[in-house]
């Protein structure tokens, strides 16, 4: 983690690097966006359409049941197309990974900050979506709560 960047990987794994990327920089500290994320995933794991089109200025992420294509919207345009499985395992191994980290202390945070970011990030995400996210029950995202 750096402090000015936030999340960077130095060695993504052989054929992730398009993965890594887009998870560093376009998800990157921001819970409410790792969450969008990991119910568009969830929702085409189920066979279905994501619930929201990825929205983005960086990065042009298409899910599907059949794959999550992600392609870079500027420079080298680099990109790939990865399993819907790849990407889960992918983003949920980085939100264990984000709530494990310490939090910012001089975030600026307005929406809930007598919560942990990421619980904030959830329910920001509920009230804004109005819908219960997916996760609820899993990842040690609680099936009731936070008030």
């Amino acid at each position: 983690m750096d402090d000015y960047f936030g999340p960077v990987v130095d060695a993504p794994p052989p054929g992730r690097e398009v993965l890594a990327a887009w998870i560093c920089t376009d998800i990157g500290r921001k819970f409410r966006v790792l969450l969008d994320a990991l119910a568009m995933t969830d929702d085409v794991r189920a066979g279905g359409e994501p619930f929201e089109q990825w929205d983005s200025e960086g990065w042009d992420v298409t899910f599907r049941p059949d794959g999550v294509t992600i392609r870079a919207a500027h420079g080298n345009r680099q990109g790939a197309t990865y399993s819907v499985e790849d990407v889960r395992t992918a983003l949920e191994d980085f939100w264990q990974f984000m709530v494990e980290t310490p939090e910012r202390a001089n975030a600026p945070r307005n929406y809930r900050p007598d919560l942990p970011e990421w619980q904030e990030g959830l329910l920001q995400w509920e009230d804004t979506w109005q819908i219960r996210h997916p996760y609820r029950g899993r990842l040690g995202i609680p099936t009731q709560g936070p008030a």
